[in-house]
């Protein structure tokens, strides 16, 4: 009996989750296609592994017997991948955000962090089910609860956020704002709100009730529409680069500071070298460069309150204060 390790990777996904809509997300499928999977797994090996019924997913005893095995299958067809390709396979990285310019802080590690194969995910979902697929080794950018529990993350960088708006806002000459004052203003996003989780968390914390919603065609284009508008604005980490733009404008946001938290995101139990060479550079150059400072009565950090904390698997929560 010669077992389909993406049929098993389907089983074990949805053994996880108990649920085939989720685990199908987890890993870039329709729900159609796993259940496939599975049922076909099933009759290989000549019994049911699920329960189904009242649209409740449970495991059978079989099912039980067969979770923990399975996982080790896999992690067995992982090694001998990794030992078949060598040590010496670059480390591949996704990074998301685009239009926040993730590889602005790539770059500062780039010589340190080993050979990199840097990819482009589209969104922290579409990563997410690339890393539980084993289709990439880690991945960059903003990271916010919940994680899926077969993720470990590590906080790498916390950046002010400015406010970007038009020559001709109300606001434009001011030399700070606080984030309330923008209350009146329309806060331009560049896709749906509820795929933009810190653009979302922003306006709900400091009562924007205003939106809308763009296309993401670059960063040019997005602030060149800000513009347009003299009731427009939007938030950009403080260090991106600001392209040519007529009559744009940056603006420092204080009392509180709004911090965007750049992380960095693996499978858990991952072994790539890679992984290590990337966390110590990173930790290097946030020591050089004061990235991890966080004051709670300066700053706002999107996280709920009570969020557990940092580089465990699955979880996003604020640092430890470092003045």
């Amino acid at each position: 009996m010669d077992l389909d390790m993406a049929q098993v990777r389907a089983f074990v996904r949805a053994a996880e989750e108990l649920h085939f809509g989720r685990a199908a997300g987890t890993l870039g499928l329709s729900q159609q296609a796993l259940s496939k999977r599975i049922a076909r797994l099933e009759s290989l090996l000549g019994t049911a592994l699920f329960q189904r019924g009242g649209g409740a997913v449970g495991l059978t005893e079989a099912g039980r017997r067969f979770l923990g095995p399975a996982r080790q299958a896999l992690a067995s067809a992982e090694s001998a991948i990794a030992a078949a390709v060598g040590p010496d396979r670059p480390l591949r990285l996704d990074v998301w955000g685009h239009l926040y310019a993730p590889m602005r802080t790539l770059a500062h590690v780039a010589e340190q962090a080993g050979e990199l194969t840097p990819g482009h995910g589209r969104d922290l979902p579409s990563v997410t089910a690339a890393l539980l697929r084993g289709d990439t080794d880690a991945a960059f950018g903003r990271v916010h609860p919940p994680l899926h529990a077969g993720l470990t993350h590590r906080l790498v960088r916390l950046e002010p956020v400015d406010a970007v708006l038009g020559a001709d806002h109300p606001l434009a000459s001011e030399p700070a704002l606080r984030p309330d004052q923008l209350g009146g203003s329309v806060l331009w996003a560049p896709g749906a709100l509820d795929r933009l989780d810190f653009l979302h968390r922003f306006a709900h914390r400091f009562g924007i009730p205003t939106t809308a919603t763009t296309l993401n065609l670059g960063l040019a284009h997005f602030l060149a529409e800000v513009v347009e508008d003299p009731r427009r604005f939007s938030l950009l980490p403080a260090d991106v680069p600001l392209p040519d733009v007529p009559g744009l404008r940056s603006v420092p946001l204080v009392d509180p500071t709004p911090l965007y938290a750049w992380s960095l995101l693996w499978r858990t139990g991952s072994g790539h070298p890679g992984l290590k060479t990337l966390t110590t550079a990173f930790a290097a150059q946030a020591g050089r460069s004061r990235w991890l400072e966080y004051d709670p009565a300066r700053d706002w950090l999107p996280e709920p309150p009570g969020n557990p904390t940092p580089d465990k698997p699955g979880r996003a929560g604020p640092p430890v204060t470092r003045l």
